[in-house]
């Protein structure tokens, strides 16, 4: 089976881009929220100081800001990791999908929980001690000193902000998506004509021995012929080096030309008969 050399891109369904746009707009939903809540922080904290000055509870308007403050920060952490989470999700990142459900999963937590406080916050009136004002006091000193849209607007972008996170994780969640974000498996493509299934990795190669030193060279510089004899010039270049030179006196200290090798006999001796004439 083999890898196409160009593998064609994944097409990203619909669903997938409708729930990157529901996450960019819910973090543009909190960024507004934190605008919203900083603009009004200084009325709010005038209530509180009213309300408990000269009270055990004096100086509560100090706490108040504070978890504004941190309420502000922590929402636009939310909307800056929506935002890369959806990026991540248009390129079919598995992991960023798997991230957005968690995370998604702690922001509708914390924004079911504020709208549950904001509904029924008239109604959570405990009873007073002391000097301490009530908090339907406090509810209706927040009401006159805060701007008349602040109450809706504030409802309306947290309906927003949930509405379009649960949308968002739920279509991350279909079918569709589910294809888009499941890493493909490698596509089999019959050979090229002409072309052949690649070869078998083969096994490396054996180291081999080193090669033996050869005898040296046959010649009169690397065998040494015998010594010439005295009155002699030494062999020719064509002569073989290992065969001594002759004697002096010609063929007749060796032997006649017929029968090399042979002495001849002495002068006193008598030669061999001839040969019978017939």
């Amino acid at each position: 089976m083999t890898e196409p050399q160009n593998p064609p891109g994944r097409t990203r369904p619909s669903v997938v881009t409708v729930s990157s746009y529901l996450l960019i707009f819910y973090a543009v939903l909190q960024v507004i929220s934190l605008i919203v809540g900083l603009t009004t922080l200084g009325a709010i904290q005038d209530v509180y100081r009213d309300a408990y000055r000269g009270t055990d509870a004096e100086g509560t308007e100090g706490f108040v800001a504070a978890v504004t403050i941190g309420a502000s920060v922590i929402g636009l952490l939310f909307a800056v990791g929506f935002v890369v989470l959806a990026v991540l999700n248009n390129r079919g990142k598995n992991v960023s999908r798997i991230i957005t459900w968690i995370v998604g999963g702690i922001a509708l937590c914390c924004g079911g929980l504020g709208l549950l406080g904001t509904a029924l916050g008239g109604a959570m009136s405990g009873p007073t001690t002391g000097d301490m004002p009530s908090q339907e006091e406090i509810n209706r000193r927040l009401d006159e000193a805060l701007p008349g849209w602040y109450g809706p607007v504030s409802t309306i972008i947290g309906v927003l902000g949930l509405i379009a996170l649960v949308t968002a994780l739920i279509l991350l969640a279909l079918p569709k998506a589910n294809e888009f974000f499941r890493k493909p498996q490698p596509a089999w493509e019959p050979p090229l004509p002409g072309g052949s299934y690649p070869a078998a990795p083969g096994y490396p190669a054996t180291p081999g021995y080193p090669a033996t030193p050869g005898y040296p060279p046959s010649g009169p510089e690397a065998t040494p012929g015998y010594p010439p004899v005295p009155g002699q010039s030494g062999p020719s270049g064509g002569s073989d080096p290992q065969t001594p030179p002759a004697p002096p006196g010609g063929d007749s200290a060796a032997g006649g030309p017929d029968r090399p090798g042979e002495q001849p006999p002495p002068a006193d001796r008598p030669g061999p008969p001839p040969p019978p004439v017939s």
